[in-house]
Order: C-alpha cells, then structure tokens, then sequence
C-alpha cells in the first residue's frame, strides 16, 4: 500500500482502531526501537476497507470485500536503515518486528543520504483537506451502478461483447509518526466505475474500448449510464480501422492520452532521477523546456483532489506550485534523500509505503488549458492523426526518446476521417514538449490531468 492522501485530521475512522490508537502504537513501537538500539526510527500504519463488484453480461461476476491493514518499522543506526513490515500487531509480533529490524541496521550497507528530519524542517500547521467521503457506500449501490453501466454499454448498436462494469469504493486510514516528534492520522476515500465492451465481430474485425470515472466522493462519479455509453460508442466508433503510410505530420492526443506526456514529465523532474543523472531533463532547471504558453501546476491541497495530502510523507510541509511555469522548468521532485543528494532543500513530494522507504511522487498535476477550441487546434492540418490509445512502454526517461504504437483517427483537411490502426509514433520528448500546443477542453478528472494536445512534427510508421 502506497501513503496516499490524508484528509480531515480530526475526522473520526470507523475501522478497527481509531486514530489515536493507531498513533499511540506506533510510538510505543518507535520508543521500542530506540530502547533496542536504533538511533531514530519511524512508522506507518495503513487500515483500509474496500469493496468492489464486477458485473458482466447481465449478471454479477465478482464481488470481493477486504478489511485489514500493514504496519512498517523503519530504524537507522548511524547512516544505516532497515524497513520491516508486517500485518501482525499482537505484543509478541511487534517486539519481533523491533528485533529483526534493529539486527538488520547493524548489518546492511551504510547510506550517507538517508535518515529523518530535523525537527526544524517539519511542517507546523496542517490544513484541512475535505478527501474523505462520510458516507459508507452499500455493495447494493455498488452493484446497481455497474449493472446500469454495463446496460448502457451493452444497448450502443454495434457493441457485441463485454468484459464487463466494475464499480469499487474503499476508505483508508493512515498513521504516521517519527522519533523527532512527527505524529499524524489521515484518512482517505475513493471511488470508481469502469467499463469496457467489444464491438463488431470476427468476419469484420473487432475493437475494444473502455471509459471510466474515479473520484474521492462516490457523489462525484460520472453517472454510470454515462461512462458506460461512452465506452460502447468508443468502441463502435473504431471498426473499420485502415493503414496508412509512415510519414511524418502533427498528432492530436486526447485528453486521455495527452495525461501520459504529463506522467512523462513528471517522472523526468523526479529528484532521485536527477540525482542519478537518468533523466533527460537533468542539466534543464530554470530552462524552457516548453513553449511559453504552456504552465503545468502542482495543488496538493486541492479538496476532493485524488492525490491531495497536507503534508509529505516525512511530515514536511507542501504547497501548489508551477512546475513549469511558462515554460520554463521551476523545480525537482525531493524528499529529503534525494534533496541531500542534490545539496538542495526538500520540496515536500516523499510518499511513503509500509514495506519501502519514503520516495519522490506528485500530487494533483494539471497541464493548464490553452486559448483555443479542440476543433480549432486541428483546423490547419491537411494530414495528422488523432490519438486516442497508446500501446507499449517505449519511453527511455535517460535519453527522451519516444516510440509507442499507436490507435486513433485520420485527420484531413481539418476534420476526423476515418479509424487508424497499427502504426507507432515516435519522436524525442524534449523536441515534443517544445512543439506542444494545449487546447481549452481541461476537465480535471484524474489527478493527473490534460487538455487536448497538439504536437508538431512527430513521426508516424505505418504501411
């Protein structure tokens, strides 16, 4: 389980052990460490409950509910740390846990980079963040959504199969404290509802697609006849799909694959990345490495936001900034690590997983919308292509260079043409983002987030 989103702070959890519980645990189990030997340790707990259905043809398929959580120990002797983690939280287990992690410190390599924060450094005040849904959502609710869901995907004429509607809420608890005096409880919620149907048949060829919404409060989904018809008419809409002929034109990406450049982006500004010197960005801080028009920001306070949280995972304190601002790169990812590496100040970004040390990640991520229309941003094009999905992981972050097959639709003079399959689009990330041109469609759905995007001069190998 990855440290995720911490709500209202004072808000009361309905699992097995309240938040002061959980808190109190956890520093009994760091005075235990210092008491065996660890010159400092911290300490995470995640409880959560969740439930999720699926529903397939008309009936249901699946339906799995899960409550439970992990707890990790992480203690340092000197500039060695070892993490322990362990689901087991009767006396004897946690005094294990202490042993084994306190034995292992003495033993792995030393790391001069690793190690807590200064009380110094911790964030003073915290602010409330509205991400926990109050409402326990029946599997009866759950259920009808995905049924309705798939019913509408299902009744798009053209649609001849389904791998089925899956609707999911679930609600998590997290503690988390430290031996400089670090100790907070969050809670979290989210939830979703997805479908995917086929569409045409075997003598005509077939197409899959798929639509979704996920969102903190179950209030906040898409209605489910929505999502479903829209991934049945994604699906209708590709049959038919023709080759075309490697050449190189502008290329068009949905707001659904146009957040995949943004993730690009992101993993490329990621501190330890930077430290490395494995990411193409590395020699670019205060550059432009976009045109002027376009500014990504950074809101890890935003209510209801997906990823948003009032403090990093090391109990420093985050704020909303530009990444790029203008174009121009702004900042590096860091949690404390990866900012001692760099001989910089930590940015508040470390997250943090019971069984793994903490490490760089970004909040809600938005790629600012531009000034014209979708319709607009392809009017000039005689020949491109309009992304829709992307296939495969040839992405290499140490160079920038892109390769990745590719589905979506012929655009010429102007307009949508027909369906295009079984080509790959290639350029270098550096040269794309300097060619990047957003259009003013931005929904903000996901956490991480896009308009439409056009980029110049890419490469497209067909026929």
């Amino acid at each position: 389980m990855v440290f995720r989103a911490p709500v209202n702070l004072f808000g009361k959890f309905k699992t097995a052990m309240d938040s002061s519980n959980l808190l109190n645990l956890l520093t009994d189990l760091i005075k235990d460490a210092k008491s065996a030997g660890a010159d400092s340790a911290d300490a995470i707990i995640v409880d959560g409950t969740s439930v999720s259905v699926t529903y397939r043809l008309g009936k249901l398929e699946h339906l799995e509910r899960s409550e439970g959580g992990d707890i990790g120990l992480r203690v340092f002797k000197g500039n060695r740390q070892a993490i322990v983690s362990s689901a087991d939280r009767k006396s004897a287990a946690l005094k294990e846990l202490v042993e084994r992690a306190v034995s292992m410190a003495e033993t792995v390599p030393e790391d001069p980079f690793c190690g807590i924060a200064d009380p110094s450094q911790l964030a003073k005040t915290l602010p409330v963040i509205d991400i926990c849904d109050p409402a326990n959502i029946p599997v009866e609710t759950l259920i009808s959504h995905a049924e309705a869901c798939e019913a509408a995907a299902r009744a798009v004429s053209g649609v001849t199969n389904s791998e089925g509607a899956s609707a999911s809420w679930g609600r998590h608890n997290v503690a988390v404290a430290s031996s400089n005096g670090f100790a907070r409880a969050y809670e979290s919620s989210g939830s979703s509802l997805s479908a995917s149907v086929l569409a045409g048949d075997s003598n005509k060829g077939m197409e899959t697609d798929y639509d979704y919404t996920a969102a903190v409060y179950f209030s906040d989904l898409r209605h489910p006849e929505d999502v479903g018809r829209s991934a049945g008419e994604k699906a209708v809409k590709k049959l038919g799909g023709r080759k075309v002929i490697s050449q190189k034109l502008p290329i068009i990406y949905d707001p659904r694959v146009a957040r995949s450049l943004v993730g690009h982006f992101i993993a490329a500004i990621n501190g330890t990345a930077v430290a490395r010197g494995t990411t193409f960005l590395k020699d670019l801080m205060g550059k432009e490495i976009f045109s002027s028009a376009i500014t990504i920001t950074e809101d890890p306070h935003q209510n209801r936001g997906l990823r948003s949280k009032p403090c990093d995972a090391e109990g420093l304190e985050n704020s909303k900034r530009n990444l790029a601002d203008k174009g121009v790169l702004t900042t590096w990812l860091m949690d404390l690590r990866a900012a001692r590496q760099l001989n910089l100040e930590p940015t508040g970004h470390a997250s943090r997983g019971t069984g793994s040390p903490p490490s760089p990640s970004a909040t809600n991520v938005v790629l600012e919308s531009g000034m014209i229309t979708p319709a607009a941003l392809m009017a000039d094009i005689k020949k491109g292509l309009y992304v829709t999905d992307l296939v495969g992981q040839g992405v290499n972050m140490i160079t920038g260079d892109y390769s990745r097959g590719a589905v979506g639709y012929w655009i010429e003079d102007g307009e949508i043409a027909y369906p295009v399959h079984e080509v790959t689009v290639a350029g270098n990330l550096k040269d794309m983002f300097k060619g990047m041109t957003a259009a003013n469609d931005l929904k903000i759905r996901y956490g991480i987030d896009s308009p439409t995007l056009r980029i110049e001069g890419m490469s497209m190998a067909g026929t």
